[in-house]
Protein backbone atom coordinates (compact mmCIF):
# COMPACT_ATOMS: atom_id res chain seq x y z
CA UNK A 1 0.00 0.00 0.00
CA UNK A 2 1.08 3.97 -1.28
CA UNK A 3 1.24 6.74 1.60
CA UNK A 4 2.10 10.00 1.23
CA UNK A 5 4.74 11.81 3.48
CA UNK A 6 5.26 14.62 4.04
CA UNK A 7 9.39 15.10 4.99
CA UNK A 8 12.05 17.34 5.43
CA UNK A 9 14.33 17.05 2.21
CA UNK A 10 17.32 17.79 3.57
CA UNK A 11 16.64 14.58 5.48
CA UNK A 12 15.40 12.47 2.96
CA UNK A 13 18.10 9.87 2.94
CA UNK A 14 17.75 9.70 7.24
CA UNK A 15 13.82 9.29 6.61
CA UNK A 16 14.43 6.62 3.95
CA UNK A 17 17.34 5.24 5.70
CA UNK A 18 14.79 4.77 8.94
CA UNK A 19 12.04 3.61 7.02
CA UNK A 20 14.21 0.39 5.39
CA UNK A 21 15.37 0.01 9.13
CA UNK A 22 11.80 -0.43 10.66
CA UNK A 23 10.51 -2.71 7.31
CA UNK A 24 13.07 -4.05 5.78
CA UNK A 25 14.27 -3.69 2.20
CA UNK A 26 10.94 -4.78 1.01
CA UNK A 27 10.12 -1.03 1.35
CA UNK A 28 10.04 1.36 -2.08
CA UNK A 29 10.12 5.01 -2.62
CA UNK A 30 9.27 7.15 -5.19
CA UNK A 31 9.96 11.03 -6.06
CA UNK A 32 9.23 12.37 -8.83
CA UNK A 33 12.27 14.72 -10.12
CA UNK A 34 13.90 16.99 -13.08
CA UNK A 35 16.82 18.04 -13.79
CA UNK A 36 18.55 21.26 -15.49
CA UNK A 37 21.30 23.67 -15.68
CA UNK A 38 21.50 27.06 -14.62
CA UNK A 39 24.05 29.35 -15.18
CA UNK A 40 25.42 30.99 -12.38
CA UNK A 41 29.57 31.98 -12.68
CA UNK A 42 30.07 28.73 -14.46
CA UNK A 43 27.08 25.81 -15.68
CA UNK A 44 25.96 23.64 -12.53
CA UNK A 45 23.30 21.16 -12.89
CA UNK A 46 20.61 21.05 -10.52
CA UNK A 47 18.10 18.65 -9.25
CA UNK A 48 14.78 19.18 -8.10
CA UNK A 49 12.03 17.60 -6.53
CA UNK A 50 8.68 18.43 -8.44
CA UNK A 51 6.66 17.84 -5.30
CA UNK A 52 9.08 19.90 -2.85
CA UNK A 53 9.07 18.13 0.30
CA UNK A 54 6.52 15.19 -0.33
CA UNK A 55 7.60 11.73 -1.42
CA UNK A 56 5.18 8.12 -2.13
CA UNK A 57 6.33 5.01 -0.17
CA UNK A 58 5.05 1.51 -0.31
CA UNK A 59 4.92 -1.70 2.26
CA UNK A 60 2.29 -3.80 2.34
CA UNK A 61 2.58 -3.06 6.35
CA UNK A 62 0.94 -0.15 5.59
CA UNK A 63 -2.29 -1.52 5.37
CA UNK A 64 -2.61 -2.15 9.26
CA UNK A 65 -3.91 1.07 10.73
CA UNK A 66 -1.76 1.54 13.49
CA UNK A 67 1.55 1.09 11.81
CA UNK A 68 1.18 4.83 10.78
CA UNK A 69 1.12 5.42 14.46
CA UNK A 70 4.27 3.38 15.17
CA UNK A 71 6.27 5.28 12.17
CA UNK A 72 5.35 9.34 12.82
CA UNK A 73 8.14 9.98 15.24
CA UNK A 74 10.79 8.71 12.68
CA UNK A 75 13.85 11.73 11.67
CA UNK A 76 13.25 13.75 8.73
CA UNK A 77 9.58 12.86 8.51
CA UNK A 78 6.77 15.89 9.65
CA UNK A 79 3.90 13.95 8.93
CA UNK A 80 1.78 11.01 6.99
CA UNK A 81 -1.04 12.56 4.75
CA UNK A 82 -4.35 11.08 6.04
CA UNK A 83 -6.68 9.35 3.35
CA UNK A 84 -3.92 7.60 1.96
CA UNK A 85 -6.45 4.43 1.90
CA UNK A 86 -9.48 5.41 0.25
CA UNK A 87 -6.93 7.11 -2.36
CA UNK A 88 -4.52 4.49 -3.71
CA UNK A 89 -6.14 4.12 -7.50
CA UNK A 90 -5.47 7.76 -7.62
CA UNK A 91 -1.87 7.85 -5.88
CA UNK A 92 -0.75 4.66 -8.63
CA UNK A 93 -2.32 5.91 -11.50
CA UNK A 94 -0.50 9.83 -10.29
CA UNK A 95 2.81 7.43 -10.17
CA UNK A 96 2.04 5.35 -13.12
CA UNK A 97 1.88 9.07 -15.21
CA UNK A 98 5.05 10.47 -13.81
CA UNK A 99 6.71 7.27 -14.64
CA UNK A 100 5.69 7.14 -18.02
CA UNK A 101 7.11 10.61 -19.13
CA UNK A 102 10.33 9.56 -17.10
CA UNK A 103 13.89 9.36 -19.47
CA UNK A 104 16.42 6.80 -18.84
CA UNK A 105 17.90 8.40 -15.84
CA UNK A 106 14.49 8.65 -13.83
CA UNK A 107 13.87 12.22 -14.42
CA UNK A 108 10.97 13.51 -15.64
CA UNK A 109 10.96 14.90 -19.12
CA UNK A 110 9.65 18.61 -20.23
CA UNK A 111 6.91 17.02 -21.92
CA UNK A 112 5.25 16.43 -18.34
CA UNK A 113 4.57 19.83 -17.67
CA UNK A 114 2.81 20.48 -21.03
CA UNK A 115 -0.49 19.36 -20.41
CA UNK A 116 -0.26 21.07 -16.66
CA UNK A 117 0.08 24.49 -18.09
CA UNK A 118 -2.80 25.80 -18.91
CA UNK A 119 -2.96 29.50 -19.66
CA UNK A 120 -0.08 30.58 -17.82
CA UNK A 121 3.31 29.19 -16.82
CA UNK A 122 6.67 29.99 -15.43
CA UNK A 123 10.02 28.83 -16.34
CA UNK A 124 12.33 26.92 -14.37
CA UNK A 125 15.32 26.80 -16.91
CA UNK A 126 16.82 28.09 -19.94
CA UNK A 127 17.15 31.68 -21.12
CA UNK A 128 13.50 32.80 -19.85
CA UNK A 129 14.30 31.46 -16.14
CA UNK A 130 11.58 32.94 -13.55
CA UNK A 131 10.13 34.56 -16.11
CA UNK A 132 6.06 34.24 -17.18
CA UNK A 133 4.56 33.44 -20.06
CA UNK A 134 1.08 33.26 -21.59
CA UNK A 135 0.13 30.31 -23.69
CA UNK A 136 -1.63 31.91 -26.99
CA UNK A 137 -1.65 28.43 -28.75
CA UNK A 138 -1.51 24.75 -28.38
CA UNK A 139 0.19 23.24 -31.42
CA UNK A 140 0.88 19.53 -31.41
CA UNK A 141 4.24 18.95 -30.51
CA UNK A 142 4.47 22.77 -29.50
CA UNK A 143 3.43 25.96 -27.24
CA UNK A 144 3.09 29.42 -28.93
CA UNK A 145 3.40 31.37 -26.18
CA UNK A 146 3.88 35.44 -24.89
CA UNK A 147 7.13 36.02 -22.95
CA UNK A 148 6.75 39.90 -22.07
CA UNK A 149 6.09 41.32 -25.08
CA UNK A 150 7.85 38.58 -27.02
CA UNK A 151 6.22 35.55 -29.00
CA UNK A 152 8.16 32.34 -28.74
CA UNK A 153 7.68 28.92 -29.66
CA UNK A 154 8.49 26.12 -27.12
CA UNK A 155 8.97 22.93 -28.83
CA UNK A 156 8.32 19.20 -27.05
CA UNK A 157 11.73 18.27 -27.23
CA UNK A 158 13.38 20.76 -26.03
CA UNK A 159 14.89 20.82 -22.22
CA UNK A 160 13.21 23.80 -21.27
CA UNK A 161 11.15 23.22 -18.08
CA UNK A 162 8.46 25.16 -16.99
CA UNK A 163 5.65 24.70 -14.60
CA UNK A 164 2.04 25.94 -14.18
CA UNK A 165 1.39 28.75 -12.35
Amino acid sequence: MWVVAKIKIKEIQIFKKELIEKFGREVSFYCPKITFTKNYKKEKKINKFILEGYIFCHHDSFKKDNIISEVQFIKGLQYFLKGYCENQNEIKKFIEYCKSFENEDGYLKPSFFNKMVKTKGQFISGPFTNMMFEIIERQKKKLKVLVGNVITTISDSTDYLYRPI
